[in-house]
């Protein structure tokens, strides 16, 4: 009898999911193809009725571009639905009135304010920029954050890698750590896992605990939505990898995005 009754609450208290917090590069795609069924499977979670939010810590590329990069590969999306760590960065810059430095590609450069000149710079912005992390760049970066202990360095992400054609990649956050180490100051984070990040992307009208993240980052995805309470799919894309130290143990542990919409079908439908 209590067996019973323990599971009519289990049920009862159990919440729909209504809302989907969708990973982008490594999720969905990597680079120019899509991932195994994805963008068939994305249109089978739209007719469920589950808001959909694409969040992303990519910084190499523009709004724009990761836009029509995404409609490119096939996918139906309109750019509204794409919340970005560089997006969230842009109005942190705008909020403190900054003049930043930036390390960031220049296609990414594109959503954020003009360049200030050099001398009049009060604070660096790091995000993936392979062909500005070289010694000139860093050391101009460090020089500027030298000038005033209130000059902030700013993370757009600190991811450690990212998933490319050819294999992994270095990833800013190890650029980071390298600026906060010869600075002592301390990096502010802005993207995936800052839990800002992620209530800002809720839908509005959407509790956290009807939110699913599915990504392919055991930390910066998984870990950082179930730390505010939302679930979590793991997906072995991307930068998966096997032997990867898992934080926190993801709702689902999934081999796809494909594999993860079935998965909330079921989860819906019990």
């Amino acid at each position: 009898m209590l067996l019973a009754r323990l599971g009519s609450r289990t049920i009862l208290n159990k919440m729909s999911i209504k809302a989907a917090l969708i990973d982008l590069s490594g999720t969905l795609h990597v680079e120019d193809n899509e991932t195994p069924g994805s963008v068939e499977a994305l249109e089978r979670l739209r007719k469920t009725g589950i808001q959909i939010k694409f969040v992303t810590n990519t910084t190499k590329e523009s709004s724009q571009t990761l836009y029509d990069r995404l409609i490119k590969i096939g996918f139906k999306l309109e750019k509204e639905e794409i919340y970005s760590s560089l997006s969230a960065a842009r109005d942190f810059v705008k909020d403190a009135n900054l003049k930043p430095f930036y390390l960031l590609s220049e296609d990414a450069k594109k959503d954020f304010p003009p360049q200030s000149l050099e001398n009049e710079c009060n604070s660096v912005v790091v995000g993936l920029a392979p062909e500005s992390f070289h010694y000139e760049c860093l050391n101009k970066a460090f020089n500027i954050l030298l000038k005033n202990k209130e000059y902030p360095l700013v993370a757009v992400h600190q991811g450690k890698y990212y998933k490319r054609n050819d294999g992994l990649a270095l990833g800013p956050g190890c650029f980071v750590k390298g600026l906060e180490y010869v600075t002592g100051k301390n990096a502010t984070v802005i993207g995936k896992p800052n839990r800002y990040f992620f209530e800002k992307a809720v839908p509005d009208g959407i509790q956290i605990g009807e939110c699913v993240m599915i990504g392919d980052d055991a930390n910066d995805d998984v870990a950082g939505a179930m730390n505010i309470g939302m679930k979590a799919i793991l997906v072995k894309t991307g930068k998966y990898l096997p032997d990867a130290e898992i934080p926190v143990q993801p709702t689902a542990l999934l081999d796809n995005f494909a594999s993860a919409v079935k998965w909330i079908e079921n989860y819906n439908i019990i």
